[in-house]
This record gives C-alpha cells, sequence and structure tokens, in this order.
C-alpha cells in the first residue's frame, strides 16, 4: 500500500507554498508502509524562526485554500524551531536549520520511498514592484 493520491496532492501544494517562502531541502516521504496512522511526511527547513512560522502561515493558508482543510493539530508555533502541522493523513515538518541537522528525520525515515515534489521553476519572490536605486549612488 502507498500513500493516497489526495494525500500526495496535499504534499504536493503544501511544498509548493513552502518553496514559495524559501523555504529549503524539501523532501517528502511515503511513510504509509511504515506508520498506519498517516501517510506522508513533508520535511521543510528555514534559516530563522521568523521564516519558520512564514512558510508554515502559507502552508496553512493555501492547503485551506485549495482543499478547505485544517490542520488537526499544530505543535511548536510559538518557539518557531520546529513546527508540526498534522493533517492526519499528511504530517508536516517545518525545522530551524540547526534543528533539522540535529534531529535528523531524513535519516530515521530514510528507507521510505520519497514523493517527487513539483518544481516551481521561476524564483517565487517577485521584485518587479521594487524601485532601483540611480547608478549615481
Amino acid at each position: 500500500m502507498s500513500a493516497h493520491e489526495h494525500s500526495i496532492n496535499l504534499v504536493k501544494t503544501a511544498a509548493l507554498a513552502a518553496a514559495e517562502k524559501q523555504a529549503e531541502n524539501l523532501i517528502a516521504l511515503d511513510v504509509s508502509e511504515r506508520l498506519g496512522v498517516t501517510d506522508a511526511f513533508l520535511i521543510a527547513s528555514a534559516s530563522s524562526e521568523r521564516q519558520v512560522n512564514a512558510i508554515v502561515d502559507e502552508i496553512e493558508d493555501k492547503l485551506a485554500e485549495a482543499f478547505d482543510v485544517r490542520p488537526v493539530r499544530r505543535e511548536g508555533r510559538g518557539e518557531g524551531r520546529w513546527v508540526l502541522l498534522d493533517y492526519a493523513d499528511v504530517v508536516i515538518h517545518v525545522q530551524h536549520n540547526e534543528d533539522r541537522v540535529f534531529y535528523a528525520l531524513e535519516r530515521l525515515w530514510g528507507d521510505c520511498p520519497v514523493i517527487e515534489l513539483p518544481t516551481t521553476g521561476e524564483p517565487a519572490t517577485d521584485m518587479s514592484h521594487i524601485e532601483t536605486l540611480p547608478d549615481s549612488l
């Protein structure tokens, strides 16, 4: 048995949302064979607590908009070091880079199949609205 199509769609949408906020080292794992309670993990990281929280906010907004879902449980939001979003079929881990290295979730779940994530192509940040400074400065 592998992850359900709905779970894979949730993971891919969450990954795109995380990428929009410059999440790093995104990986999705199909944990359905090893865990009976969830289908997939999405793991992402960021360089600051503020960015971790921005990524979490974007993921929650995009999943609510696209699938009309909210996490059944959220942990770690206050500290911004490791936020866990539990959507039952999908569990999303957004970690500070230091915590990501220390806990090494990919190593713990390394024998699980990787779910291919979409690529965004162009950078997510649109800088077209920013005025350029004159060369004389």
